[in-house]
């Protein structure tokens, strides 16, 4: 715990959060929509990976198309768009009191308290960008690299669960779906286990559910037994 709880910043949280707020979201979601397999696929290999396999913009899916060549290009700027977003969110959070009180600064525990909340909303509107961007027509990825970046920015621990699980799943199956559904699921339970805090947790919730929701596809497959199995080669 951070040696406080959510009652002692919830009477100035939303009213003089706004503009920051806005800011980190604005940046997010416009961070987020810099997907790297549309982005790879259409400006240097001049074609689209929504096209092809499961139509879905995501890693998976590009080096199925594809294959590994350009695939370190996608995981890098996937991975980086996150990083980007949440620092930004971290750089607001430490130098802004919502308060407005110069005078009476914040204590190293509301801090980052402050600094956290700022966090798990940057990955919701990071991964809103992923999956939703505005500037490829709204048809993204699932968010699962930009999501698993967010969960290593955010908390080491929350990161064990959700890569751990997911490699285990991902490795032993070889369905990649079932490790990201994992990945998900398994995100605001994480959350609430290392903070107890209901309102970081309503954001790991929406977070984890909209990898499930761009997963629903392929729980379907999953469970009438049609899904594809991960292979290190691409289909030809």
């Amino acid at each position: 715990m951070l040696g406080m709880t959510w009652g002692d910043i919830s009477p100035w949280i939303f009213y003089d959060m706004g503009l920051p707020l806005l800011l980190v979201a604005a940046a997010a979601y416009l961070l987020g929509c810099s997907n790297g397999a549309v982005i790879v696929s259409k400006y240097i290999l001049r074609d689209d990976v929504r096209t092809h396999g499961s139509g879905n913009a995501g890693l998976t899916n590009f080096y199925r198309t594809y294959g590994a060549r350009y695939a370190l290009m996608v995981i890098v700027c996937d991975m980086l768009k996150a990083v980007v977003a949440v620092g930004v969110a971290v750089w607001l959070g430490t130098h802004f009191d919502p308060r407005l009180m110069p005078d009476v600064p914040l204590s190293a525990a509301q801090q980052a308290m402050y600094v956290l909340h700022f966090k798990y909303w940057a990955g919701l509107f990071c991964l809103l960008g992923h999956m939703f961007p505005c500037m490829f027509h709204f048809k993204g990825g699932k968010g699962i690299l930009s999501g698993g970046t967010i969960a290593i920015m955010i908390d080491w621990r929350i990161a064990l669960v959700v890569w751990g699980g997911f490699l285990i799943l991902a490795i032993l199956t070889r369905y990649v779906s079932l490790g990201s559904v994992w990945a998900g699921a398994s995100f605001p339970v994480a959350t609430w286990f290392v903070y107890q805090d209901w309102i970081i947790t309503l954001l790991g919730l929406l977070l984890g559910g909209l990898v499930v929701y761009m997963h629903r596809g392929n729980i379907h497959r999953l469970l009438t037994g049609t899904e594809n199995k991960f292979s290190l080669h691409k289909k030809q």
